[in-house]
């Protein structure tokens, strides 16, 4: 197969784009391809004695399966739980296209499919003139929408998939997420969700939220076959 660059983006922020891009790994290794993994910014960091790591970035790092530092994989960190811009501001940053060029063009030389991690959701931005979108669309990457299913979520999903096809790029396909324990007509959410998105559904995941990335990519298995063929 060609090689594979995932950009996988959700409605909102929680409704569990790194329980998806780390199952995405593991699903993708398990078919002997090579597969790398990108946090670029990261916000909601802890200061160890190696420097600022995001939980998100650690869990890409162990799930993939190209040797890479933790730089390479989230070349910007910061502390504070907040939207990254701010977080940037207030750390005195800023970000720097180039740098996650180089980080993200040494993880394509070394793998089969790289799954690049957002933060937050589409149009969370990086800067005073930048989004997230315009990183996605600065790689020209194919888009995995991860949707929370709960109330909202119909509309949310919606504006998300216009919004990414009027970047120019294509939805790959969609991952709904049961993030609540009990979510009432989830299965007519999922049926209107299936009618309107023009994108295959690549997996429904349960409401488990300590499965590991391995359990997880059982959900997937099937319906990554479709987005690597986009």
């Amino acid at each position: 197969m060609k090689p594979l660059r995932l950009f996988v983006t959700g409605t909102d922020t929680g409704v569990g784009k790194t329980r998806v891009a780390t199952a995405l790994c593991r699903a993708f290794a398990r078919r002997r391809l090579r597969v790398g993994a990108m946090k670029p910014i990261a916000s909601g960091s802890e200061l160890t004695p190696a420097g600022l790591r995001n939980e998100d970035a650690l869990a890409l790092l162990a799930a993939m399966t190209v040797r890479a530092t933790y730089e390479e994989v989230n070349p910007y960190a910061f502390r504070a739980p907040i939207a990254p811009h701010i977080a940037a501001r207030d750390a005195g940053t800023t970000i720097d296209f180039a740098v996650l060029d180089r980080a993200y063009e040494r993880l394509c030389l070394q793998s089969d499919v790289l799954i690049v991690e957002g933060a937050g959701g589409w149009l969370v931005p990086i800067d005073a003139g930048r989004s997230f979108a315009d990183l996605a669309q600065h790689w020209q990457l194919g888009v995995v929408l991860v949707i929370g299913l709960r109330l909202g979520c119909l509309n949310h999903a919606q504006l998300t998939a216009r919004a990414i096809a009027g970047s120019g790029l294509t939805l790959c396909g969609w991952v709904a997420n049961r993030v609540e324990a009990s979510f009432p007509r989830s299965d007519e959410n999922l049926a209107y969700l299936r009618d309107v998105l023009q994108a295959p559904c690549l997996g429904v995941l349960p409401h488990a939220p300590h499965a590991c990335a391995d359990t997880v990519a059982d959900s997937l298995g099937p319906g990554i076959l479709l987005a690597s063929k986009m």
